[in-house]
Formats: C-alpha cells, structure tokens, sequence
C-alpha cells in the first residue's frame, strides 16, 4: 500500500507539473503546432471595442468578436473592427512572441444625432480648462422662465447627472454683455468679467445682480498674475511624471502644453527644433508600433505617450490651428483632447473630426453647418457640443449635443 501511495503521488506531481507548463506556455501565447508537432511561440493580441461586439479582421479575414484575445505568430499584422453604423477602425500592428498586445478603441456613430442645450442664445461661448463648465452670454432682450430678464452671462455644466439628464443652465449675473469679454480661472469656480464699464469676478456657481458687482479693474492685473501661477504649478506638478531630459526639453521647446484627462499623454506644439533623445525610459512589452516622430519641426503638432515614450505627429499643418483652447478669437482650427484620453477632436471650417491620439483613424463625426471652431469635448464620451444656428442666418446660434456614440 506504501508503494502504491508513493506512485500516486508521483503521478499527481508529476502530473501537476506537465499541466503547470502547459499553463503557462498557453499563457505566454504558445500554442501547439501540430505540423511541427511543438509547441510554437506566439503572441497575443487582446481586442476590445466601445461597444463590444464588433467584428474582427486580420489580414482582411473575419476572426472573431471583440472582446477576446486571438493567438498570433510573431509578424505584422492588419487589424480592423467592423460594426453597423460605425466608422470602421484600422491599425497596422507589430506581433511579438510572449508579449500581449492591446487593441482597444471607442467607435464613433456614422451619423450622429442633435438635440439642443440652450434656447435663448449662447453668444462667444467660452468653456473651463476642464470642459466641465462652460460660460457664455444670452441677448438682453431674452427672458427667463420667470418672465425677467434672461440676458447676462450663463453657466451650463458639462457633467451628466445620473440617468443621463444634464443640469439646467443657469445665469450668473443680468445685464448687456455687448462689448464684454469673460475667462475661466484655473480651478473653474470663478469667471473673470471685462466689460465696457469694469472689470469684475464672478462666482460661477451663484448668480450676482449687476448692481451688486464689485469693480477690480486696479487689482485685475495682480488676480491674472496670481491665476497664471497657479496654472503653472498645475503644469509643473504634471510634468514631473515625465523623465527629467525629456520634460526639460517639451519646457524649452514645446509651447501649449496640455495634459490628457488622465494625465498619460502630452499634446504640444514645438516652439524650436528639437530631438527626443530616444533609449531613456525602458521601452515597454507590447508598446505601440505606429510610426513616431521624435524629431520636432517648429509649429507642427504632436503627442507624447509618457508611460510608453513614444511621440507622434499628429497635425503637420500650422495655419489658424490652436490647441486646447478657444480664448483666440482669431484662430479657425482647434486641436483638444477628447475624455477618452485616447483621442484628439479637431474644429475646423464645416467639420468636426475625430482621431487617434496617434494620429490615426481620422474620421469627421459631423459635417454641416456650426460657428467654426466652436465644438467641444466635454467629459462625456458619448457626445460632444457644438455652437449652431442649423444654417438659419436670422436666428442666434444655441449650443447642441451631437451623440456620437
């Protein structure tokens, strides 16, 4: 009895262990090859979609459904999804043995849907630093749905309440806003008012009467100042997640630095011509292997991945292009991030598009007729806003949700 204890458990062990390598060879993407008869070193490349569901291709041929994870020999690979209604997405990518590869994206509607925000006008709409904000100014002649005075300057929160109802505009102060101008401090609870009669600080989330607005046209230079440092402390606490030789080079010659949502990525323009000294940070398993740019042209437009080290080229073409912000009343093209951090939305003449942060998968989710280049990414992924009149010249233009998810 002895014996046969002794050979059992040997055979459980032993057992045990032939399965154990099985595991983790099948975990490392190896699978058996049964024309070599061997186990063969692949890699894995892990797919998902918002929404899930859609069709894969590689190589052209129908693979699978995302999300899963498809086994593949070391190569380079053409990868697309497919789904009913949404642009199609497409990634050329590099398979290694033993390394898992991510390919995930959110698809964007072909044909998105309107449907308004505001109602009684929204004059040179100005949004927060954030996107959760965002101010802009009604017509004197409008009224509230008290029957007073609508006109003034008006806050709409970007932010969903659950259930996916928006919170109501709401007015912050009365008066005519002819003439006036208003910016957002860096932390979004104030908004700076100019007018032709002062200059004054709102709270934008109470409302304040014209008559009650104090004056601090002496002190307006000392708050700008004031609100600059702190934006600077924001952008330099940001910064340190970068290596120091790369973070001192986009300080020196990038200019419009602006961080993703989740802070893992830099939008910027070079300010100077520059090299990104390449082999600093430890190059990461299953790091993206779309073509990069690490030498920077002056005014052209890039992408810096900071966890993975990689800079992309995203927008050659300088002319009227802002990035990340709408203050210039001059400029005609806006580049922003959108929430996903993996996207970049650009506003230009009659189209809004959207783009992998690489560069890639550029698409126009809307077409037609908005106050170029007002579209904004707000924090909800499923839609953006944009400033529109539908083409009729005699009415002001109001903010509309397109849905574009």
């Amino acid at each position: 009895m002895t014996k046969i204890r002794v050979a059992l458990s040997l055979l459980t062990i032993l057992v045990v262990g032939v399965l154990g390598i099985f595991v983790s060879l099948y975990a490392r993407g190896y699978r058996f090859n049964l024309k070599s008869f061997r186990f063969a070193p692949n890699g894995l490349l892990v797919v998902k979609s918002d929404p899930s569901g859609a069709q894969v291709f590689i190589n052209g041929e129908l693979k699978t459904a995302t999300d899963t994870t498809i086994s593949l020999s070391p190569g380079v690979y053409d990868v697309e999804f497919r789904k009913d209604g949404f642009f199609a997405w497409r990634k050329r990518l590099q398979i290694d043995k033993e390394v898992v590869t991510q390919a995930s994206t959110h698809l964007f509607k072909m044909v998105p849907a309107l449907s308004p925000v505001t109602f009684s006008g929204s004059i040179s709409p100005v949004p927060s630093n954030d996107f959760t904000k965002i101010a802009y100014s009604v017509p004197a002649s409008a009224t509230n749905n008290n029957g007073n005075s609508g006109g003034g300057l008006w806050v709409v929160d970007t932010v969903n309440l659950p259930l996916g109802f928006n919170r109501e505009p709401r007015q912050i102060t009365d008066g005519d806003m002819t003439g006036a101008v208003w910016q957002w401090s860096p932390d979004t609870r104030e908004i700076m008012l100019t007018t032709p009669l002062g200059v004054f600080i709102l709270d934008a989330g109470t409302f304040t009467a014209q008559d009650k607005l104090v004056n601090i046209t002496s002190k307006k230079d000392a708050v700008l100042i004031d609100w600059q440092k702190k934006a600077d402390l924001k952008l330099s606490a940001q910064l340190k997640n970068i290596d120091p030789q790369i973070g001192d080079i986009l300080k020196r010659k990038a200019k419009y630095l602006t961080f993703s949502p989740d802070e893992t990525k830099l939008l910027y323009q070079a300010a100077a011509e520059a090299e990104i000294p390449t082999d600093i940070v430890k190059q990461l398993p299953g790091a993206s292997t779309q073509k990069q740019e690490r030498k920077l042209v002056p005014e052209q437009t890039y992408v810096y991945d900071i966890k993975e080290d990689r800079n992309f080229l995203v927008e050659e073409n300088p002319n009227s292009l802002a990035v990340g912000s709408w203050q210039n009343s001059e400029v005609k093209r806006i580049l922003a991030w959108f929430p996903t951090s993996g996207h970049l939305v650009m506003a230009e003449e009659g189209k809004v598009s959207i783009m992998d942060y690489d560069g890639t998968n550029r698409e126009e989710i809307y077409t037609g007729s908005y106050i170029t280049p007002n579209a904004y990414p707000i924090l909800s992924t499923d839609r953006i806003l944009i400033l529109t009149n539908l083409g009729a010249s005699d009415s002001l233009p109001n903010l509309y949700a397109v849905t574009i998810k």
